[in-house]
Protein backbone atom coordinates (compact mmCIF):
# COMPACT_ATOMS: atom_id res chain seq x y z
CA UNK A 1 0.00 0.00 0.00
CA UNK A 2 1.25 3.17 -0.81
CA UNK A 3 1.11 6.60 1.72
CA UNK A 4 3.15 9.72 1.64
CA UNK A 5 4.71 10.70 4.70
CA UNK A 6 3.90 14.69 4.62
CA UNK A 7 0.94 15.16 2.23
CA UNK A 8 0.50 18.83 3.68
CA UNK A 9 3.08 19.49 1.26
CA UNK A 10 0.44 19.48 -1.96
CA UNK A 11 -0.07 22.41 -0.93
CA UNK A 12 2.92 23.85 -2.44
CA UNK A 13 1.92 22.88 -5.84
CA UNK A 14 0.23 26.04 -6.75
CA UNK A 15 2.88 28.71 -5.93
CA UNK A 16 4.77 28.87 -9.06
CA UNK A 17 1.29 29.62 -11.11
CA UNK A 18 0.01 31.78 -8.60
CA UNK A 19 3.56 33.95 -8.97
CA UNK A 20 3.43 33.83 -12.96
CA UNK A 21 -0.40 35.01 -12.24
CA UNK A 22 0.33 37.72 -10.02
CA UNK A 23 3.54 39.03 -12.03
CA UNK A 24 1.58 39.52 -14.98
CA UNK A 25 -0.92 41.37 -12.86
CA UNK A 26 1.64 43.56 -11.71
CA UNK A 27 3.29 44.55 -15.49
CA UNK A 28 1.51 47.22 -16.19
CA UNK A 29 2.95 49.41 -12.84
CA UNK A 30 6.40 48.29 -13.28
CA UNK A 31 6.65 51.82 -15.92
CA UNK A 32 8.11 54.97 -14.78
CA UNK A 33 4.40 56.99 -15.54
CA UNK A 34 1.47 54.30 -15.69
CA UNK A 35 -1.28 56.33 -18.14
CA UNK A 36 -4.52 53.53 -17.44
CA UNK A 37 -5.88 54.78 -20.14
CA UNK A 38 -3.30 55.00 -22.95
CA UNK A 39 -4.64 51.63 -24.64
CA UNK A 40 -8.05 53.80 -25.55
CA UNK A 41 -5.92 56.73 -26.33
CA UNK A 42 -3.81 54.66 -29.02
CA UNK A 43 -6.57 52.01 -29.79
CA UNK A 44 -4.65 49.57 -28.84
CA UNK A 45 -6.18 46.22 -26.95
CA UNK A 46 -4.85 45.89 -23.44
CA UNK A 47 -1.81 43.48 -23.27
CA UNK A 48 -2.71 39.77 -22.43
CA UNK A 49 -0.34 37.39 -20.43
CA UNK A 50 1.78 35.43 -22.38
CA UNK A 51 0.85 31.80 -22.67
CA UNK A 52 2.40 28.90 -21.40
CA UNK A 53 5.30 27.93 -23.65
CA UNK A 54 7.45 24.50 -23.67
CA UNK A 55 9.53 25.97 -21.04
CA UNK A 56 6.62 26.55 -18.42
CA UNK A 57 5.10 23.33 -18.77
CA UNK A 58 8.99 21.74 -18.27
CA UNK A 59 10.18 24.02 -15.14
CA UNK A 60 6.08 22.63 -14.09
CA UNK A 61 6.96 18.92 -14.25
CA UNK A 62 10.22 19.74 -12.39
CA UNK A 63 8.26 21.27 -9.78
CA UNK A 64 5.35 18.51 -9.31
CA UNK A 65 8.68 15.86 -9.48
CA UNK A 66 10.15 18.20 -6.65
CA UNK A 67 7.05 18.17 -4.35
CA UNK A 68 6.09 14.75 -5.08
CA UNK A 69 9.53 13.96 -3.61
CA UNK A 70 9.43 16.26 -0.48
CA UNK A 71 5.83 14.48 0.34
CA UNK A 72 8.23 11.24 0.88
CA UNK A 73 6.11 8.41 -1.00
CA UNK A 74 6.41 5.05 1.18
CA UNK A 75 5.64 1.58 0.29
CA UNK A 76 3.73 -0.12 3.51
CA UNK A 77 4.81 -3.39 3.30
CA UNK A 78 2.31 -6.58 4.90
CA UNK A 79 2.05 -6.72 9.00
CA UNK A 80 5.09 -8.29 10.59
CA UNK A 81 5.25 -9.13 14.26
CA UNK A 82 7.59 -6.74 16.55
CA UNK A 83 10.40 -8.15 18.67
CA UNK A 84 9.68 -6.05 22.17
CA UNK A 85 11.67 -6.62 25.38
CA UNK A 86 8.74 -7.12 27.84
CA UNK A 87 9.61 -8.30 31.20
CA UNK A 88 11.97 -10.64 32.32
CA UNK A 89 10.75 -13.34 34.42
CA UNK A 90 12.94 -16.40 36.22
CA UNK A 91 10.77 -19.46 37.03
CA UNK A 92 12.37 -21.47 40.14
CA UNK A 93 10.96 -24.75 40.71
CA UNK A 94 11.50 -27.14 43.28
CA UNK A 95 12.46 -30.55 42.05
CA UNK A 96 13.44 -32.54 45.69
CA UNK A 97 12.35 -35.57 46.45
CA UNK A 98 8.67 -34.08 48.63
CA UNK A 99 7.71 -32.97 44.93
CA UNK A 100 6.62 -36.52 44.52
CA UNK A 101 4.09 -36.45 46.85
CA UNK A 102 0.39 -36.94 45.43
CA UNK A 103 -1.74 -34.46 47.68
CA UNK A 104 -2.75 -31.80 45.05
CA UNK A 105 -4.67 -33.81 42.92
CA UNK A 106 -6.01 -36.78 42.00
CA UNK A 107 -3.54 -39.45 41.14
CA UNK A 108 -0.55 -36.60 40.26
CA UNK A 109 2.14 -35.55 42.16
CA UNK A 110 2.89 -32.22 43.13
CA UNK A 111 5.74 -31.57 40.27
CA UNK A 112 3.15 -32.84 37.39
CA UNK A 113 0.75 -30.21 38.99
CA UNK A 114 3.32 -27.39 38.75
CA UNK A 115 4.16 -28.58 35.47
CA UNK A 116 0.53 -28.28 34.14
CA UNK A 117 -0.05 -24.81 35.74
CA UNK A 118 3.27 -22.63 35.48
CA UNK A 119 3.12 -24.70 31.61
CA UNK A 120 0.29 -22.40 31.10
CA UNK A 121 1.45 -19.33 32.31
CA UNK A 122 5.00 -19.49 30.44
CA UNK A 123 3.19 -20.06 26.93
CA UNK A 124 1.20 -16.57 28.13
CA UNK A 125 3.86 -14.81 28.40
CA UNK A 126 3.97 -13.17 24.56
CA UNK A 127 6.49 -10.97 24.21
CA UNK A 128 8.38 -11.47 27.42
CA UNK A 129 11.46 -13.30 28.66
CA UNK A 130 11.53 -16.73 30.68
CA UNK A 131 13.83 -18.42 32.29
CA UNK A 132 13.91 -21.57 34.07
CA UNK A 133 16.03 -23.06 37.16
CA UNK A 134 15.39 -26.16 39.18
CA UNK A 135 16.59 -26.58 42.86
CA UNK A 136 17.12 -29.31 44.92
CA UNK A 137 20.43 -29.77 46.98
CA UNK A 138 21.71 -28.08 44.17
CA UNK A 139 20.18 -25.37 41.39
CA UNK A 140 20.60 -25.55 38.18
CA UNK A 141 19.99 -23.27 35.25
CA UNK A 142 17.69 -25.37 32.76
CA UNK A 143 16.07 -22.48 30.63
CA UNK A 144 18.60 -19.09 30.38
CA UNK A 145 16.00 -15.70 29.93
CA UNK A 146 15.19 -16.18 26.54
CA UNK A 147 11.87 -15.18 24.16
CA UNK A 148 11.51 -18.97 22.96
CA UNK A 149 8.60 -19.99 25.21
CA UNK A 150 8.08 -23.10 23.38
CA UNK A 151 11.21 -24.45 24.60
CA UNK A 152 11.58 -23.20 28.09
CA UNK A 153 8.07 -25.25 28.59
CA UNK A 154 9.14 -27.69 27.19
CA UNK A 155 11.90 -28.16 29.74
CA UNK A 156 9.93 -27.44 32.61
CA UNK A 157 7.92 -30.72 31.09
CA UNK A 158 10.95 -32.43 31.10
CA UNK A 159 12.24 -32.35 35.16
CA UNK A 160 11.94 -35.52 37.37
CA UNK A 161 11.93 -34.90 40.81
CA UNK A 162 15.48 -36.09 42.83
CA UNK A 163 17.31 -34.25 39.66
CA UNK A 164 19.22 -31.56 41.65
CA UNK A 165 19.22 -33.58 44.91
CA UNK A 166 16.28 -34.44 47.74
CA UNK A 167 17.08 -31.83 49.50
CA UNK A 168 16.04 -27.71 49.61
CA UNK A 169 18.32 -24.80 48.70
CA UNK A 170 16.27 -21.55 48.67
CA UNK A 171 18.89 -19.25 49.37
CA UNK A 172 20.94 -20.90 46.55
CA UNK A 173 18.31 -21.00 43.96
CA UNK A 174 17.61 -17.45 44.62
CA UNK A 175 21.78 -16.94 44.18
CA UNK A 176 21.46 -19.20 41.14
CA UNK A 177 18.73 -16.09 39.75
CA UNK A 178 21.32 -13.64 40.68
CA UNK A 179 24.09 -14.79 39.22
CA UNK A 180 22.21 -15.12 35.69
CA UNK A 181 21.01 -11.59 36.25
CA UNK A 182 24.41 -10.04 36.41
CA UNK A 183 25.87 -12.30 33.24
CA UNK A 184 23.30 -11.42 31.10
CA UNK A 185 23.23 -7.45 32.34
CA UNK A 186 19.21 -8.34 33.29
CA UNK A 187 18.18 -6.62 36.07
CA UNK A 188 15.14 -3.99 35.13
CA UNK A 189 11.93 -5.22 34.76
CA UNK A 190 13.12 -8.66 36.31
CA UNK A 191 11.01 -10.91 38.68
CA UNK A 192 11.81 -14.41 40.20
CA UNK A 193 9.02 -16.93 40.83
CA UNK A 194 9.88 -19.20 43.53
CA UNK A 195 7.88 -22.55 44.36
CA UNK A 196 8.60 -24.91 46.68
CA UNK A 197 6.91 -27.26 49.40
CA UNK A 198 9.60 -27.70 51.79
CA UNK A 199 12.16 -25.23 54.44
CA UNK A 200 15.71 -24.45 53.42
CA UNK A 201 17.52 -27.07 54.62
CA UNK A 202 20.43 -27.15 51.76
CA UNK A 203 22.91 -24.81 50.58
CA UNK A 204 25.65 -22.12 51.04
CA UNK A 205 23.78 -18.97 50.93
CA UNK A 206 20.78 -18.51 53.55
CA UNK A 207 17.66 -17.78 52.00
CA UNK A 208 17.23 -14.09 54.33
CA UNK A 209 20.08 -13.07 52.70
CA UNK A 210 19.86 -13.82 49.22
CA UNK A 211 16.82 -11.89 49.38
CA UNK A 212 18.98 -9.03 50.75
CA UNK A 213 20.93 -9.12 47.67
CA UNK A 214 18.27 -9.32 45.42
CA UNK A 215 16.17 -6.58 46.66
CA UNK A 216 19.81 -4.38 46.56
CA UNK A 217 20.15 -6.14 42.69
CA UNK A 218 16.29 -4.78 42.09
CA UNK A 219 15.17 -8.54 41.89
CA UNK A 220 11.70 -8.92 43.08
CA UNK A 221 9.99 -12.30 44.23
CA UNK A 222 7.30 -13.78 44.52
CA UNK A 223 6.82 -17.25 46.37
CA UNK A 224 4.86 -19.71 46.22
CA UNK A 225 4.12 -22.37 48.66
CA UNK A 226 2.89 -25.58 47.34
CA UNK A 227 1.33 -28.99 49.11
CA UNK A 228 -2.36 -29.58 50.48
CA UNK A 229 -2.45 -28.29 54.05
CA UNK A 230 -1.81 -29.73 57.16
CA UNK A 231 -4.58 -31.48 58.91
CA UNK A 232 -5.05 -34.12 62.26
CA UNK A 233 -6.12 -36.92 61.11
CA UNK A 234 -6.88 -40.50 62.87
CA UNK A 235 -2.87 -41.59 62.24
CA UNK A 236 -1.71 -37.66 62.99
CA UNK A 237 -1.25 -34.52 60.89
CA UNK A 238 -1.42 -35.03 57.25
CA UNK A 239 -0.28 -32.49 54.34
CA UNK A 240 2.75 -30.61 54.26
CA UNK A 241 3.88 -29.62 57.67
CA UNK A 242 7.27 -28.75 56.58
CA UNK A 243 6.63 -25.67 54.53
CA UNK A 244 8.49 -22.97 56.02
CA UNK A 245 5.82 -20.32 55.18
CA UNK A 246 7.46 -17.76 57.69
CA UNK A 247 10.73 -17.58 55.65
CA UNK A 248 8.94 -17.35 51.93
CA UNK A 249 7.00 -14.55 53.89
CA UNK A 250 10.03 -12.55 54.73
CA UNK A 251 12.04 -13.11 51.27
CA UNK A 252 8.76 -11.94 49.43
CA UNK A 253 8.00 -8.71 51.57
CA UNK A 254 11.97 -8.15 51.43
CA UNK A 255 12.49 -7.81 47.57
CA UNK A 256 8.56 -6.26 47.06
CA UNK A 257 7.27 -8.91 45.96
CA UNK A 258 4.07 -11.43 47.65
CA UNK A 259 3.75 -14.95 49.18
CA UNK A 260 0.84 -16.99 47.91
CA UNK A 261 -0.16 -20.47 49.11
CA UNK A 262 -1.69 -23.23 47.17
CA UNK A 263 -3.02 -26.07 48.40
CA UNK A 264 -4.56 -27.69 45.22
CA UNK A 265 -4.24 -27.56 41.43
CA UNK A 266 -7.02 -24.70 41.15
CA UNK A 267 -5.57 -22.51 43.86
CA UNK A 268 -1.97 -22.45 42.36
CA UNK A 269 -3.57 -21.65 38.95
CA UNK A 270 -5.06 -18.55 40.85
CA UNK A 271 -1.77 -17.58 42.13
CA UNK A 272 -0.05 -17.65 38.55
CA UNK A 273 -3.42 -16.12 37.09
CA UNK A 274 -2.76 -13.37 39.79
CA UNK A 275 0.76 -13.01 39.33
CA UNK A 276 -0.07 -12.67 35.81
CA UNK A 277 -1.88 -9.19 36.51
CA UNK A 278 0.51 -7.98 38.90
CA UNK A 279 3.23 -8.06 36.13
CA UNK A 280 0.92 -8.29 32.76
CA UNK A 281 3.01 -9.12 29.67
CA UNK A 282 4.19 -6.37 28.20
CA UNK A 283 4.61 -7.42 24.44
CA UNK A 284 1.62 -8.92 23.29
CA UNK A 285 -0.13 -8.09 19.86
CA UNK A 286 2.40 -5.56 18.64
CA UNK A 287 2.81 -5.67 15.18
CA UNK A 288 4.27 -3.36 12.18
CA UNK A 289 4.61 -2.72 8.72
CA UNK A 290 7.71 -2.73 6.92
CA UNK A 291 8.53 1.05 4.96
CA UNK A 292 9.93 0.96 2.12
CA UNK A 293 10.89 5.13 1.07
CA UNK A 294 10.20 5.84 -2.70
CA UNK A 295 11.14 9.53 -2.58
CA UNK A 296 14.06 8.75 -4.23
CA UNK A 297 12.36 8.23 -7.39
CA UNK A 298 10.32 11.14 -8.31
CA UNK A 299 13.95 13.15 -6.99
CA UNK A 300 15.92 11.34 -9.64
CA UNK A 301 13.54 12.47 -12.27
CA UNK A 302 13.35 15.13 -11.35
CA UNK A 303 17.44 15.51 -11.87
CA UNK A 304 17.56 13.48 -15.33
CA UNK A 305 15.29 16.35 -16.34
CA UNK A 306 16.89 19.13 -15.63
CA UNK A 307 20.23 18.51 -17.25
CA UNK A 308 18.69 19.73 -20.25
CA UNK A 309 17.86 22.52 -19.33
CA UNK A 310 20.78 23.36 -17.45
CA UNK A 311 22.92 22.13 -20.97
CA UNK A 312 21.29 23.71 -23.45
CA UNK A 313 19.98 27.17 -21.34
CA UNK A 314 16.43 28.46 -20.25
CA UNK A 315 15.94 30.53 -23.82
CA UNK A 316 16.61 27.61 -25.72
CA UNK A 317 12.50 26.47 -24.18
CA UNK A 318 11.16 29.92 -24.80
Amino acid sequence: MMQFAWPWLALLLPLPWLHFRLRAAAAPNSAAIFLPFAAALTGAAAPRPPRAGPRRWFFAVLWCLLILAAMRPQWLGDPLPAPTSGRRIIIAVDVSGSMATEDMANGASRLQVVQAVAGKFIDGRRGDQVGLIVFGTQPYVQAPLTPDLTTVHRFLDEAVVGVAGTETAIGDAIGMALKRLKAEAASEHTVLILLTDGQSNAGVMQPLQAARFAAQAGLRIYTIGVGAAADQGFFGLRGNNDLDEGTLQAIAKETGGQYFRATDADALQGVYAQIDRLEPAAGRDQWLRPVDEWFMVPLAAALVLSLPGAWFGVRAWA
